[in-house]
């Protein structure tokens, strides 16, 4: 089978997670058990987890000029993710301060940095995305810059999967270019209001969606056939921050392979399962051999 190609458009943040028995309320300071300083970004997650699921990847973005940027490109180029057309900038990088209670629950503020500064793609950033056979992006850059690279696909016959995360208001423009949308619940009730109880809604915005639900699972909608349900995959949990980032880079991967959707939402249910076992947001995204032994038990 030929290798999937895949195309990312996103962030890329150091992480420095606390660990500890519950998160703090507003207001109230806890005490920490653990601290670990981490790659992470939703768009560098997912091209490292896109790698680790069996693809090759390119990553567009943007990197700052201190001592976490040189981190985050030496961690990706050592994943095998693509960095060739990696932009550094003057100033800080992205940064994600992230908080594990003892449930694997988390809390996360990211601030952009350089991540902000990815804007204008340019004619090579843009020949990447068309020579992929699918683009894989997320709103924690510039959605101007999103939009562009999911028009440069459409145009090209490049697949696009736009895993709406952070929830903000998305151009119809983009949705228009989306041919697959990801979203959480509270992602889909900015879109839509609408939640869980009414999945069907997004069509109104693509013609097909995911919609994950952490424990309870997710949904496949489709313009074109009835609704699935996808159970989640039990497993003890240990740290849920990258969990959704590995189910996009995989329902990605599958579907670039030409796996039914319905069955490569099952294969992404895997994938999150697997990545949640483990602490921390890139050293916890899961390699194909953990996919598929979680997805054979399924």
């Amino acid at each position: 089978m030929p290798q999937t190609r895949i195309a990312v458009v996103g962030s890329a943040n150091m992480d420095l997670v606390g660990i500890g028995a519950a998160l703090p309320r507003p207001g109230e300071t806890v005490l920490g058990s653990d601290f670990v300083m981490l790659p992470g970004g939703k768009g560098a997650n997912q091209a490292v987890a896109a790698v680790r699921a069996g693809a090759s990847c390119v990553f567009l973005g943007a990197i700052g000029s201190d001592s976490f940027g040189v981190t985050l490109r030496a961690r990706m180029t050592a994943a095998g993710v693509d960095t060739g057309h990696l932009r550094v900038v003057y100033g800080p990088s992205g940064v994600a301060l992230v908080m594990v209670g003892g449930a694997g629950e988390n809390a996360i503020l990211v601030t952009p940095g350089a991540n902000a500064a990815f804007t204008s793609p340019t004619a090579d950033e843009l020949s990447a995305v068309r020579d992929a056979d699918v683009l894989v992006a997320q709103l924690e850059v510039p959605v101007e810059t999103v939009t562009e690279a999911a028009l440069a696909a459409r145009s090209a016959g490049t697949r696009v999967v736009l895993n709406a995360a952070p929830a903000r208001p998305v151009p119809a423009e983009l949705l228009a270019a989306t041919d697959l949308l990801v979203v959480n619940e509270p992602e889909a009730q900015a879109l839509t209001g609408r939640g869980r109880d009414e999945p069907a809604a997004l069509l109104d915005l693509v013609p097909r969606a995911v919609l994950t639900l952490g424990g309870d699972g997710a949904w496949y909608v489709d313009r074109e056939r009835p609704a699935t349900h996808v159970p989640a995959v039990p497993v003890d949990v240990v740290d849920s921050t990258a969990a959704g980032d590995a189910f996009t880079a995989a329902l990605a991967v599958a579907w670039g392979e030409g796996r039914d959707l319905a069955d490569a939402v099952r294969w992404a249910a895997a994938a999150g399962a697997a990545c949640v076992r483990k602490l921390g947001a890139s050293v916890a995204l899961p390699h194909r051999a953990e996919i598929d032994e979680l997805f054979a038990d399924c």
